[in-house]
C-alpha cells in the first residue's frame, strides 16, 4: 500500500549562484529556494530512495526533509 510523503528539496548550486548574482545553466533561480513535492511510496525508506533518484545529490540537490502527509 502506498502513502503520500512530502519532500523538501532545494539545489545548493543554484542557491550559491543566486547569492553570487549568477544563473544556473539548466535550472531556474527558484530552485535555490525550498520546494515541497509530494510523492507516493510504501514507507519512509522507499520515499527517501525515490527522492534521491528524482533529485540526485551529484546534481546539487539537497533533500532537507521527508515526512508523511
Amino acid at each position: 500500500m502506498f502513502r503520500k510523503f512530502e519532500i523538501a528539496v532545494h539545489n545548493k548550486d543554484v542557491r550559491r549562484l543566486v547569492k553570487e548574482g549568477e544563473k544556473h545553466k539548466n535550472l531556474s533561480d527558484d530552485w535555490g529556494d525550498t520546494h515541497y513535492i509530494e510523492i507516493s511510496a510504501q514507507n519512509d525508506e522507499d520515499a527517501r530512495q525515490k527522492a534521491a533518484r528524482k533529485f540526485p545529490a551529484n546534481l546539487g540537490y539537497v533533500i532537507e526533509a521527508i515526512k508523511p502527509v
